[in-house]
């Protein structure tokens, strides 16, 4: 039986040697953090949010791939009119890559019916680093299987995004890596494949005002693969809550199950495992993501005005 060292090496060549056309992380508790995908959610809760996602995936792989998060986003008022700005920072680790990528988003919030439609820009630079460990003699030295140094590039990534919510649903459509952001790489150059979501979900308060259920979906697409995942998560009391997530399409299919809780005045813990239903799935404990969120506002409500009788002004 091949050990996880030799499966994970097997994955790294078939990974590096498909252009090096590496995708974007997929995050199960992805609809706690849109801000990461969509610059259009900047502002949309009239809070500023503070999120970050951890994800280790194939656990019990030496080097498995490992991905962090995090996102701030606060809605904005410049002379009057509403807005909402964003910072993103992603770290990701896979395979032999450890990619940093920073971008900075701006929304403008337009009244559209019942909620608030935002349309938003972003834009930063990814910093690719790839230096590859071969363990097999016959890897390398094989021009054919790139690269066989450490390399290293930054390059400009420009994002679109559009989120419409009102207080029960949210929808949101976004494109990220448009500007055909470049990943050198073995004396090549290679790029990101711009990559389309559509995101969508739903509060629905049951008969019982104690529970609520949240159904949520998104679709992940380049045009030429697709991934599709669907979640569902039931909230007790708006402070817990637990659900399962199905995925299929091009990275295989995958179960979910996810539970979180509100500690106080908005700071939110969540917890999600992966289990893989590929036969890669043999070879691994699965994935553990976890979440920590916090919302505030820094405005401050005012007391009560005390007024006195005009008759001992």
């Amino acid at each position: 039986m091949r050990s996880k060292k030799s499966v994970l090496t097997l994955f790294s060549i078939v990974f590096l040697s498909a252009a090096f056309a590496q995708q974007d992380p997929q995050f199960s508790q992805i609809m706690f953090n849109q801000m990461s995908i969509n610059p259009g959610f900047a502002g949309s809760s009239e809070m500023i949010n503070v999120n970050a996602i951890n994800r280790i995936q194939w656990v019990g792989f030496d080097g498995a791939p490992t991905t962090t998060a995090l996102s701030i986003n606060s809605p904005i008022s410049p002379f009057g009119f509403k807005s909402g700005i964003g910072l993103n920072i992603l770290s990701d680790n896979p395979g032999f890559n450890k990619d940093l990528g920073l971008s900075l988003s701006y929304a403008a919030r337009f009244k559209a019916g019942k909620g608030m439609l935002g349309v938003g820009l972003s834009g930063g630079f990814i910093n690719n680093t790839i230096d590859p460990k071969w363990n097999y003699p016959d890897v390398s030295g094989d021009d054919a299987i790139p690269p066989q140094e450490k390399e290293s590039s930054m390059n400009f990534d420009m994002g679109f995004g559009m989120f419409y919510n009102t207080e029960n649903m949210y929808f949101g459509v976004s494109g990220v890596h448009l500007s055909g952001t470049k990943m050198n790489s073995a004396k090549k150059t290679a790029y990101y494949t711009r990559q389309f979501y559509l995101t969508g979900g739903y509060t629905l308060n049951l008969p019982n005002p104690s529970w609520q259920f949240n159904p949520s979906a998104y679709v992940l697409t380049d045009l030429f693969l697709s991934q599709i995942s669907l979640s569902a998560n039931l909230k007790y009391n708006k402070k817990f809550w637990g659900g399962v997530s199905y995925r299929m399409g091009r990275l295989g299919e995958a179960i979910t199950g996810m539970i979180g809780f509100e500690l106080f005045n908005g700071l939110k813990v969540g917890y999600a495992y992966e289990f893989s239903l590929r036969e890669i799935s043999s070879y691994n404990d699965g994935s553990h993501e976890f979440m920590l969120g916090y919302s505030f506002s820094l405005k401050k409500e005012r007391p009560p005005q005390q007024y006195k009788s005009i008759r001992f002004l």
